[in-house]
């Protein structure tokens, strides 16, 4: 499978197989594809169709493969932002925000992530839940605006705004740190808690997280009588 990102700040991810490769994706995520790319759903078992429910995905998947020969498919970000790809081997599995799960190779597994403590689930930004793709191959990750790449050595920790944590490798670790000081929590305007991630291993910043936005434009949303 070869492929091209392209779109700017409005990302698709186009990718080209031979004949017979299969692509994996999320109910609606395909944009457009050539004719010979076949269609099939499964949700591959119920415990992963389960695990998928929680992570924010469908329960069902597409699984598009090329029929006959050379293939095209496309997969468009759902919010402008950024499309990462991941090359996912053992060892290198990697944990994603709810719902970042575009597309990968059928080698590529999506299961679901569970915070070890509670609080980081509930207090992190990200959920309780997250999504953890392992297996090889490549994967396709939408994030929300621009993304930048931190690498963080063993024991060295980044404090993070609520939603702006977008993916970090398996090796890393996530917490949750009260903002000190009652004015600090009441009047800083930057809630309770934050998000503290630490090494070793990479993560992925977003500068743009859909909550932002969301809570930025209520304001100006009409509300019925």
């Amino acid at each position: 499978m070869k492929y091209e990102i392209k779109g700017g700040n409005l990302p698709v991810a186009i990718c080209h197989l031979e004949a017979g490769e299969t692509m994996i994706t999320e109910n609606g995520s395909m944009s457009w594809m050539s004719p010979n790319m076949e269609m099939e759903t499964n949700a591959g078992g119920f415990g992963k169709a389960l695990g998928r429910m929680f992570s924010g995905e469908s329960i069902f998947q597409n699984f598009y493969t090329a029929k006959g020969g050379e293939g095209m498919i496309a997969f468009a970000s759902s919010f402008p932002g950024s499309i990462v790809p991941f090359e996912i081997a053992p060892g290198k599995e990697m944990i994603v925000q709810k719902s970042g799960f575009l597309a990968s190779e059928k080698t590529v597994e999506l299961s679901v992530h569970i915070q070890k403590k509670l609080g980081a689930g509930f207090f992190g930004g990200e959920g309780f839940i997250m999504q953890k793709l392992s297996g090889y191959g490549v994967a396709f990750v939408e994030f929300d605006g621009a993304v930048l790449e931190y690498d963080l050595a063993a024991g060295q920790s980044m404090v993070l705004d609520t939603g702006y944590l977008a993916a970090m490798e398996a090796s890393c670790k996530m917490e949750i740190q009260q903002v000190a000081g009652l004015k600090n929590k009441l009047l800083g305007g930057e809630g309770f808690f934050n998000t503290v991630v630490s090494g070793p291993g990479k993560v992925w910043i977003q500068t743009m997280p859909i909550n932002k936005v969301a809570g930025a434009i209520r304001p100006y949303i009409p509300t019925g009588n």
